[in-house]
């Protein structure tokens, strides 16, 4: 069986978006999206899902270390959230009148961007 090539989805979440996480051991966390990665749907989100990581020294004299970073989460479990109404929401894709795309969330009526 031959391995299938990955696709691009296409994420309604952009870096620098607040993002709220909605399921798993971080739920009702809120913070700023600081990478996405559409081939693999995550995002990684600042000071959410943190994982530590336990550092040899690699020299002489250098000691050992303990390193707290953010992993990425599954798309699905964020949602975009609105800091001035306190809300989580969807996004929905709004083309104007001079035929731009614009970001807007559902619940508000905000535009992103």
């Amino acid at each position: 069986m031959a391995a299938s090539t990955p696709t691009r989805i296409k994420i309604k979440i952009r870096k620098g978006d607040t993002v709220q996480v909605i399921t798993g051991k971080d739920k009702g966390k809120t913070g700023e999206v600081i990478r996405t990665f559409p081939w693999e749907n995550r995002v990684l989100v600042q000071g959410v899902n943190l994982r530590t990581k336990h550092v040899k020294p690699t020299q002489e004299g250098e000691s050992g270390r303990i390193l707290t970073e953010e992993t990425s989460l599954h798309a699905s479990n964020v949602m975009v959230y609105s800091t001035s109404k306190q809300v989580a929401s969807r996004v929905e894709l709004v083309v104007d009148k001079d035929g731009n795309k614009k970001r807007r969330l559902k619940k508000t009526g905000e535009f992103l961007d």
